[in-house]
């Protein structure tokens, strides 16, 4: 697994990932546990999505 997720990617990973959870945990929608998606991702730097699409935020070339 390279690295494919950027800084600031992951800044806004983490914090769309914790607000998800936070509404789960609040009593929002069962969907909302999708936010452990976007902060697994950016604990890993490493985005399965962008592999396939070819995408690559890091600014490193698979570092």
């Amino acid at each position: 697994m390279k690295v494919n997720v950027g800084s600031i990617d992951r800044i806004v990973r983490i914090i769309v990932g914790l607000a998800l959870i936070g509404w789960a945990l609040a009593g929002g929608p069962l969907w909302a546990w999708i936010g452990i998606v976007p902060l697994a991702t950016s604990l890993f730097g490493f985005c399965p999505l962008y592999s396939i699409l070819g995408l690559n935020t890091c600014g490193l070339k698979g570092k």
